[in-house]
């Protein structure tokens, strides 16, 4: 642009003057970063002595929300007036096409051990709730009976899947920002005869159906329950824990571009994969993880299913073991060499996937983190990964592990809400969710300092 590098904007009736240089801090795919692209300049204006004056445009939008952004391209932080509304900011960045800037001004790239409770937002449901998805985006879904309440990256609440009255959610899964998986218990709904449960798709912005996944035995639709949920990007690939009424338990698998059913792993004599708890696919084994977890069955059973040839590649239980330790909950490490389990008692164990000798490694953290008061109601521990990091729920905080020995080095605790059933780390946030009322909190890494 001419006018020595500089820019001029009418917004709402309000001038403001920038250069190319912070227009450029927009990035390309920003409304005001494409004014670079020659396609979009207007040629500059002449004064009386012929002069060449910047460029101007005209915006009809709000000049005060306009004035934060700008500010925010030229420092790289964001400084939001106490008079200006945080989601008028928002609703204005997603026309400019900044709400990146303004998300990574507002929190830094995920760090378990600097982590800040952002907000506590109170459920809508009372009792226990089932999960608590993170959406890519930062956005997060709720589960609880039949329904998942559907949050966006601002926390505002968005229209809810609503299953119908005889089906219950058993879990949930982000296909990508747009698209909820839902896998629901399948019961026969009174008066049509039509059967519910099974896995579905739905918009995360309207609640609307867009996609019901069907399970087929001896080529014929049969109804199901789905269970746990997974997902391979690469491939397209959906996992869910099937069980059918009569022989159609295992591992059901679909192309997420297509919803049509590409494989199904029929459990082996001994192998609950139906009721499997837990599924995760490994990159480094080309393999899926299965966890059947206690106390759903009596012992807990971890394996590794290699679908191209439809066998069990490793194999772990806890049955037949002296110890009185029952697994509540598993999860391959970051670098997918073994799996963390939790026990009852809050002990954290490890177990080598590049061999099939030898069993749990455990690593007792109880007295370090069991805060549990005499009579005091609990939930059953939760395990996460992220960044090299390990998460684990104990009551009513989390514990964040950090290095090879996985030593202990931050506790997130919060008095409100009760103890901890459920979370989820995904878009730079940690989301808790708690037993009572279903109270969520938010935690977000404070961004870097600007220097």
């Amino acid at each position: 642009m001419a006018g020595g590098g500089r820019v001029r904007f009418n917004v709402g009736g309000q001038l403001f003057e920038t250069t190319t240089t912070t227009l450029a801090n927009a990035g390309r795919d920003s409304m005001l970063g494409a004014l670079l692209d020659s396609s979009w300049n207007v040629p500059c204006a002449s004064s009386a002595g012929g002069a060449k004056q910047p460029a101007e445009y005209f915006i009809d939008r709000n000049p005060a929300c306009f004035a934060v952004l700008l500010d925010l391209l030229r420092t790289g932080s964001l400084h939001v007036p106490p008079q200006l509304p945080e989601k008028l900011l928002y609703r204005e960045a997603l026309y400019y096409g900044l709400l990146d800037h303004v998300r990574s001004a507002r929190w830094g790239a995920f760090d378990g051990d600097r982590l800040r409770l952002a907000s506590s937002v109170p459920g809508r449901a009372p009792g226990d709730g089932t999960a608590i998805r993170a959406a890519p985006d930062g956005g997060l879904c709720v589960a609880h009976g039949g329904a998942v309440r559907v949050y966006n990256w601002m926390l505002d609440e968005r229209r809810p899947v609503s299953l119908d009255h005889y089906s219950q959610v058993n879990d949930a899964a982000y296909l990508d920002a747009a698209t909820l998986l839902v896998a629901a218990r399948e019961k026969k709904r009174l008066g049509n005869g039509e059967d519910g449960g099974g896995m579905a798709a739905f918009s995360a912005a309207s609640g609307d159906l867009r996609h019901r996944f069907r399970v087929q035995h001896a080529r014929q639709p049969k109804p199901f329950t789905a269970g746990a949920l997974a997902f391979h990007g690469s491939s397209g690939r959906i996992f869910a824990s099937c069980k059918g009424r009569l022989n159609e338990h295992g591992v059901g698998v679909w192309d997420s571009a297509t919803g049509e059913q590409a494989d199904f792993f029929y459990e082996p004599p001994g192998c609950a994969l139906g009721d499997a708890d837990r599924l995760q696919w490994l990159d480094a084994a080309s393999a899926l993880m299965v966890a059947t977890l206690f106390p759903k069955t009596d012992h807990c059973s971890i394996g590794l299913l290699d679908f191209r040839d439809k066998s069990v590649a490793w194999s772990w239980s806890d049955a037949g073991t002296a110890e009185d330790k029952r697994v509540l909950h598993a999860i391959a490490m970051d670098d997918e060499h073994s799996v963390c389990v939790i026990n009852q008692y809050d002990d954290l164990g490890f177990l080598d996937l590049r061999t099939t000798a030898g069993g749990v490694r455990w690593s007792s953290r109880s007295k370090l983190m069991n805060r549990k008061a005499p009579g005091e109601e609990s939930c059953y521990p939760k395990l996460a990964t992220h960044g090299g990091q390990l998460f684990s729920s104990m009551n009513d905080s989390i514990s964040v592990f950090s290095g090879p020995e996985h030593v202990l080095t931050s506790t997130l605790r919060r008095s409100y809400g009760g103890p901890i059933c459920d979370f989820s780390i995904g878009g730079d946030r940690l989301f808790v969710l708690h037993n009572e009322e279903n109270v969520f909190d938010v935690w977000e890494t404070p961004p870097p300092p600007i220097i």
